[in-house]
């Protein structure tokens, strides 16, 4: 694929604040209509890669391009064309949902902007609720105006800094199908989360900790990079257990699941040497596949935290 068919394509991306590096020379290339995870913990660098790409933010290092446009010099033109919906609810509480999309529709000086203000409440089931004041909306409420506010000048491209936080499972999943939706309309996606089950629903992902990208490409891809060893353990007394094994060499790392735990390590020999004397009757251990929760925790666990 080559880079004008790519909708971001950045390379050596740095930023830091004072002599801490948050943002470590990240390369990042996202398809048009591609729906992209962005993972990693808190602090990790991933809302101020988000800001770079979108121009609310100056990089101190870089090249590339985001909509076919230089991300470090033309960011005023990039702004016009992407829907960037951040963390936090930030929308007019005192105001109803209608007015507080027209005030964004005023800001980005949308043609027939009435018309564009009812496109926004149908699309996303809001008609009759279009009086009703956005401080008494519920969490799902809300996203699905701070979603419409993002789409209402018609983007190219959507950056969801943590969209669902605070969400209730059903709100979450609604989102989600709305957001694919979207993708397969042709609308580019850039979306971080902290939730595993959205990190699979992606079609691509990329993993950052502490300013450093760990590892990047499709579910399936990600898990098989980490070559990563998992075993299910059950049983009684796994608390027991967990804390007997959870130090021995090759023992990376010990994980409640439910009633079982996740047992995992990258030297697949010295893993099982060392869990050895406990596969006995009382646990019953199954090999299994790692999940993408079980690499990313592995991931978080051997980055080095640029805080310290």
């Amino acid at each position: 694929m080559s880079a004008g068919d790519l909708v971001i394509d950045v390379r050596n991306v740095t930023k830091k604040f004072g002599a801490r590096t948050v943002v470590n020379h990240i390369a990042m290339q996202v398809r048009p209509g591609e729906i992209y995870g962005f993972l990693g913990p808190n602090g990790s660098g991933k809302t101020t890669f988000l800001r770079m790409l979108c121009g609310l933010l100056k990089p101190d290092g870089g090249e590339g391009s985001c909509l076919g446009l230089d991300f470090r010099t033309q960011s005023a033109e990039i702004k016009k064309r992407v829907g960037y919906m951040t963390q936090r609810f930030s929308f007019y509480e005192d105001l109803s949902i209608e007015e507080n999309l027209d005030f964004i529709a005023r800001i980005y000086g949308v043609p027939e902007r009435k018309a564009a203000v009812e496109k926004s409440l149908e699309r996303l089931g809001m008609v009759e609720r279009r009086r009703q004041l956005a401080g008494t909306l519920s969490g799902g409420w809300k996203q699905r105006l701070a979603l419409s506010a993002c789409l209402i000048h018609e983007p190219q491209l959507l950056l969801l800094d943590e969209p669902t936080a605070g969400v209730d499972p059903k709100a979450r999943r609604e989102f989600w199908d709305e957001i694919h939706q979207l993708a397969a309309g042709g609308l580019t996606v850039l979306i971080t989360t902290h939730y595993m089950d959205e990190a699979e629903r992606c079609h691509r992902l990329a993993y950052i900790a502490y300013g450093n990208l760990l590892a990047s490409g499709a579910v399936a891809d990600v898990v098989k990079a980490a070559a990563l060893t998992t075993w299910e353990v059950t049983g009684t007394n796994l608390a027991t257990l967990a804390e007997k094994i959870r130090k021995l060499p090759g023992v990376e790392q010990v994980v409640a699941f439910g009633t079982a735990l996740h047992v995992s390590g990258r030297n697949a020999a010295k893993l099982r040497a060392s869990v050895g004397p406990w596969m006995t009757g009382e646990f019953h251990w199954t090999p299994i596949q790692s999940g993408l929760e079980d690499v990313f925790i592995s991931l978080m666990d051997i980055a080095e935290d640029n805080f310290k």
